[in-house]
């Protein structure tokens, strides 16, 4: 059911997007850039709108979008339960999952931070 929903609503927000962008494709441009300045993409100079705006909205983003959002359908995690095993991805690129860093009974300590 859960599926389902997130199925319909990421179909629906694609849809009136690319509504959208045929409509009002500079307004539309203007807020694509606008969400990227939020996540700083606009930053890199290679990076360019003409790249990666078209794109919003396609078949391509909306099975990623479902991809993305199904998967983080098994990442929840439950007072009492075991922790998720969910995939991380190395410095080296390497996609492993989380338990796979376990070692004997040493418990397991995530250190989040952030380097700019």
């Amino acid at each position: 059911l859960q599926k389902i929903l997130i199925l319909l609503q990421v179909t629906l927000s694609v849809v009136v997007g690319k509504t959208l962008m045929i409509l009002f494709p500079n307004a539309m441009k203007r807020y694509i850039l606008k969400m990227g300045e939020k996540s700083r993409m606009n930053r890199n100079p290679r990076f360019s709108y003409e790249n990666w705006g078209p794109t919003f909205f396609s078949f391509k983003y909306l099975q990623f979008v479902l991809k993305v959002k199904w998967k983080r359908l098994e990442d929840e995690a439950y007072e009492g339960h075991p922790a998720p095993n969910t995939p991380v991805v190395t410095l080296g690129g390497e996609v492993c999952h989380l338990l796979d860093f376990m070692k004997d009974n040493r418990p397991l300590i995530l250190n989040f931070g952030s380097c700019t």
